[in-house]
């Protein structure tokens, strides 16, 4: 155990490094599930923007295949950063989830000498 400060400066509590370590690391594999969503999303609108403009391109009628595979392939990413992103938050929240009749207990509760 080591003294950490935590909210209040001049106040410090006992904490457990490996809580810590452990609470960070899950909260930075939240954020970098979100950022992996939004980067999905970002790469979807953009074939979906260029399909759009493929297809209203008048000159260039033999190239309109383009256009429809485009929006095609902005379905296909949009459908799979959401699944991702779904199927990650399920495996968090069932590691978050406490144990039946009592507290979950940290595997490696033996100190490292």
């Amino acid at each position: 155990m080591r003294r950490v400060k935590l909210h209040n400066p001049f106040k410090t509590r006992m904490i457990d490094e490996d809580l810590i370590r452990e609470h960070l690391a899950l909260e930075r594999t939240k954020l970098a599930n979100e950022r992996t969503l939004l980067s999905y999303i970002r790469s979807s609108l953009y074939l979906f923007i260029g399909g759009l403009a493929l297809l209203q391109i008048k000159e260039y009628e033999h190239i309109e295949w383009l256009g429809y595979l485009s929006l095609g392939i902005c379905v296909i990413f949009i459908s799979i950063g959401v699944y991702r992103y779904i199927h990650l938050n399920r495996k968090l929240y069932k590691l978050l989830r406490p144990e039946k009749g009592g507290f979950r207990r940290h595997q490696g509760s033996e100190p490292d000498l």
